[in-house]
């Protein structure tokens, strides 16, 4: 039975008002029986849609979690399942976001302060904040000025103030013709011809301009603008530009470029270090309307992390496979440190040959040995993939000090702080292989980090060098954007 006190209340179907309440005691103890359950009844109810909107926050970091596994596992591969899966999970966090109320907001328009624990509610929604608008920007100002008499009273107004409101609008670039007129003139008394020669354009007798040729490009490898697009975005300013043509013209300019790609690649294979990385692309094979996969290797020069001047600059391999070769050929004339991942196919660089030591220097890359434990912590919440997480997040932690820092520096730092951590690390993955099952995922992760353990550590000895490789990774990440493929014949890029 459920009693609500109000100035007049029911109970037992009886109606009981305030100031004269009954006086039977067994009475009033149902009464308040009946009020406690009713209490409880809503509190449970409460617990039940807190725990349900808590069971929505948890599922929504959930789904965060698998969205950022999907998109790494993406990185770097064609894979649809993967990408339909993305697009799944997208949409159930979009569902579950958009079901998700705001209680502070409900509260604080009912006139009720937040309280702690609101404020600190995972699913409550922080409120947007307007930034100012970039200073450098040109401002058009536009008046609104209301009538100079009194729409009241028709007296002469007087200005007190105003509001000034900053919208951001964008005006889009434009093309323009430019006309190259040259006069012909005759020599009246010899009859002889004159005439300025055309000046020069970067291909010839074409009609596109030097900036517009940049213009594509940038928007191309830069902006991941795949040419179709960019026909139809200049076709709305009546500007006709077919696929055909713009995929014509870079191909003439990929050829003028050849140079300065070959003087950039000379200048980043005379580092004393270099970062290495590969990626598939999907390739076309010309003729059978099928692709197959070919390879993208990316060799990075930047000296910056150490206070070098030295311009950072990357440069850009194809090769139909993946087979050990091509990077050998593409480093034939490295001598130096190769960071790179445990690619087999390097393995012949780092070896010596014919009585002569290696002309290249391994350098293993910590943050391939911390995504093996990330994976499995995420997968089974292992403790011990958790302990080597933090552990190998206190080594980066070190190196964002050292960011900047001359070498020497960087290497006296990593000596003192970072080295007794990496030999505690070896010594509790050492005592934590044999506590697992050595077939295990774990025991894989820990065998490939000691396995590799000199070529990690060889940082700590020199302070030129870097603990991950992830500025490669980063550098290959743009090619996984863009829209672009190669035929199987060359290495020219197709459109």
């Amino acid at each position: 039975m459920r009693v609500r006190i109000t100035p007049c209340c029911y109970a037992f179907g009886m109606r009981f008002d305030l100031a004269n309440l009954p006086t039977d005691t067994a009475t009033l103890h149902q009464i308040i029986a009946a009020q406690v359950a009713e209490g409880a009844a809503r509190e449970a109810e409460l617990a039940a849609a807190k725990a349900g909107l808590m069971a929505k926050a948890l599922e929504v970091e959930k789904l965060k979690l698998q969205l950022a596994r999907l998109r790494r596992m993406q990185f770097g591969r064609s894979s649809e399942k993967i990408a339909r899966s993305i697009e799944q999970l997208e949409l159930r966090l979009e569902e579950l976001e958009a079901e998700t109320p705001a209680p502070v907001a409900e509260a604080t328009a009912q006139g009720k302060p937040a309280t702690g624990a609101e404020q600190t509610s995972p699913w409550k929604r922080p409120k947007s904040q307007r930034r100012a608008l970039p200073a450098h920007l040109p401002r058009r100002a536009i008046m609104h000025e209301p009538s100079c008499t009194c729409p009241s009273c028709g007296g002469e107004m007087r200005k007190v103030g105003e509001d000034v409101t900053d919208i951001l609008d964008y005006v889009p670039g434009h093309f323009e013709v430019i006309q190259h007129i040259r006069p012909a003139f005759s020599c009246r008394r010899c009859e002889s011809m004159v005439q300025t020669p055309m000046p020069s354009l970067p291909i010839e007798r074409g009609q596109a301009g030097a900036g517009l040729l940049a213009h594509i490009l940038v928007s191309k490898y830069c902006d991941h603008l795949p040419l179709y697009r960019q026909s139809g975005i200049y076709a709305r300013e009546a500007v006709d530009l077919d696929r055909a043509t713009m995929a014509a013209w870079v191909g003439k300019v990929t050829a003028l470029t050849a140079p300065l790609v070959e003087r950039i690649a000379d200048h980043v294979m005379a580092a004393e270090k270099l970062h290495a990385d590969d990626t598939p692309v999907p390739v076309l094979a010309p003729g059978t309307g099928k692709t197959k996969t070919g390879r993208l290797w990316v060799y990075l020069r930047d000296e910056r992390p150490f206070g070098a001047a030295t311009p950072p600059a990357v440069v850009y391999r194809y090769s139909p496979d993946r087979r050990g070769e091509h990077p050998r050929a593409h480093l034939a004339a490295f001598r130096g440190f190769l960071q790179a991942d445990g690619y087999s196919g390097f393995g012949a660089l780092y070896a010596s040959a014919n009585g002569q030591p290696a002309m290249v220097t391994e350098v293993a890359c910590w943050a391939h040995v911390r995504r093996q434990f990330y994976d499995i912590h995420v997968a089974s919440n292992a403790p011990i993939a958790g302990e080597a997480l933090q552990r190998i997040g206190k080594l980066f932690d070190i190196e964002r000090v050292a960011m900047g820092q001359p070498p020497e520096q960087r290497r006296l730092m990593r000596q003192d702080a970072a080295r007794p951590r990496i030999d505690d690390l070896a010594a509790f993955l050492d005592a934590s292989l044999a506590t697992i099952s050595g077939r295990g995922e774990l025991a894989k992760a820990i065998r490939y980090a000691r396995s590799r353990w000199t070529a990690l550590t060889r940082y700590l000895d020199d302070g030129t060098l870097e603990i991950s490789n992830n500025a490669a990774e980063r550098a290959i990440r743009p090619l996984a954007m863009t829209e672009s493929f190669y035929t199987s014949s060359s290495s020219t890029w197709k459109h």
